[in-house]
């Protein structure tokens, strides 16, 4: 059987949420959230998770050593055998190389197919997706106001509990992050592209035709 390893690229808002969790059900793969890891590293209070704290409670980055091993030993546990979803890395060309480096250290020679699932969407459509986006402060389910509103107006669908807005949801902050995006993320498309592994699917549509797009690319 090949291992499959798959990453998403895109910008803030266009969908990569939504459908890795989707795809990590229907794979019966886990679904590799680098945010949460590291949250879950902190609360946990692990050696790498009190590292990480030191950096985030002085304001700065979380070096990309230190991410890259809390990410390596997750993906080293035996539920990533048959494959893995990761998502929120790499965000630059240095960490994809890193990501290269770790898995070639944990395969060791298996047989593998490596995708990364670029999510094409114009800017513009973003904004509107941000403006309108709540989340679920308990399961961190995603809804969005436009496109998947909650049954209940302001309740999870899954426990009913009150939906938020992240408080950098707005206009010019969604605005800022697509030029940082494009400064040191968007580089990876063009690496990933050299290397004949990029796939990339037109992420604008509803969330049944852009899952129909993804299962072709990946199969």
């Amino acid at each position: 059987m090949t291992k499959k390893e798959l990453i998403f690229l895109g910008p803030p808002a266009c969908g990569k949420g939504t459908q890795t969790n989707k795809l990590a059900e229907y794979l019966n793969f886990p679904h590799v959230d680098t945010g949460s890891l590291l949250r879950a590293e902190i609360k946990n209070e692990t050696e790498a998770g009190k590292e990480a704290k030191a950096y985030i409670d002085k304001g700065q980055l979380v070096p990309v050593e230190l991410v890259t091993r809390i990410i390596k030993n997750r993906l080293s546990q035996d539920d990533c055998k048959n494959g893995y979803i990761l998502d929120g890395f790499p965000r630059s060309v240095e960490q994809a190389e890193q990501l290269e480096k770790m898995n070639a250290e944990i395969d060791n020679g298996i047989d593998t197919k490596f995708i990364a699932v670029y999510f094409d969407i114009d800017t513009s459509i973003l904004v509107e997706r941000i403006v309108n986006r709540r989340s679920c402060p308990v399961c961190g389910e995603i809804y969005n106001l436009e496109f998947k509103p909650p049954k209940v107006e302001g309740r999870c669908d899954k426990d009913g509990a009150e939906l938020t807005q992240r408080k950098d949801d707005t206009r010019e902050v969604a605005q800022s992050r697509f030029d940082t995006y494009n400064k040191e993320t968007a580089p990876l498309i063009d690496y990933y592209t050299k290397k004949g592994v990029l796939k990339s699917i037109n992420a604008n549509g509803t969330i049944d035709e852009v899952w129909e797009r993804l299962l072709e690319v990946i199969s």
